[in-house]
């Protein structure tokens, strides 16, 4: 079975139903015979940015958590191993949160879905 990492982002603009998200990554999430997952970092960058108001959502943070399961998404955690990547990944990208998805991606083997464009000059398959 087919299993994507999705982007903090296209998490948000996924739950929220913003217009920015692509038709691609709705589908991929949206298919039941597609794993897609969402890493615990996402969640936390989530909360930091609400809690500073660079974000605001029109659900409560504890309610999107409640809703991952009911869309089909597994919520990941950080191994240790996606620690230790990062340590080795060149400085394309200077936020930890990004880094440390990229780094999950590359360990795991598994699509990113994201928009950001400079995910594409890491080793890794970007889906957008």
């Amino acid at each position: 079975m087919k299993c994507f990492l999705l982007d903090t982002h296209t998490f948000i603009w996924f739950i929220e139903g913003d217009a920015r998200i692509s038709t691609k990554a709705i589908k991929i999430i949206s298919n039941p015979e597609i794993i897609c997952s969402l890493s615990v970092v996402s969640i936390w960058e989530i909360a930091i940015k609400l809690s500073i108001k660079k974000l605001e959502l029109n659900q409560a943070l504890s309610d999107i958590i409640l809703k991952t399961k009911s869309i089909g998404l597994d919520i990941l955690p950080i191994k240790p191993e996606y620690i230790l990547k990062v340590e080795k990944l060149p400085f394309y990208h200077n936020d930890p949160f990004d880094r440390l998805l990229i780094s999950h991606s590359m360990v795991e083997k598994i699509p990113i879905i994201s928009k950001d464009i400079s995910f594409k000059k890491y080793s890794i398959d970007v889906v957008w």
